[in-house]
């Protein structure tokens, strides 16, 4: 997937998988059911015992303060862009591997097919 394709709601989950835990009790306690338990806002006040509009404010503050973090930070940014990194060099590694330039068999391949390996083991 590339960066410019995550939609809102992907983005706001993303940046909860990675800074959620900077988040209050309480903040990470609506964000997990909104984000990774799909609850809708009314399920949520209703589950919490709390007003529609508290859960709307605290979900709304938990997206600000987990874009500051990222805006801050920039760490899921960058490994998006690694990943995606990632994948054009082994789209490449695969073009020329399968190049009828390249001889079928011998050390250059042989590399090409060890980079790859190794760059497959990054995204793990």
């Amino acid at each position: 997937m590339k960066i410019s394709e995550i939609d809102n709601m992907a983005y706001e989950s993303l940046l909860y998988d990675f800074y959620g835990v900077l988040l209050t009790d309480k903040q990470r306690e609506v964000m997990e059911l909104y984000h990774e338990e799909n609850y809708s806002i009314v399920e949520i006040a209703k589950e919490l015992k709390v007003s529609k509009q508290a859960v709307y404010d605290n979900l709304r503050k938990s997206d600000r303060i987990l874009r500051e973090y990222e805006s801050k930070l920039g760490l899921m940014w960058s490994l998006l862009k690694t990943r995606e990194l990632i994948g054009s060099i082994e789209s490449r590694i695969d073009e020329l591997t399968q190049s009828p330039e390249l001889p079928k068999e011998g050390s250059l391949r042989e590399g090409l097919m060890e980079i790859r390996d190794m760059i497959s083991g990054l995204g793990e």
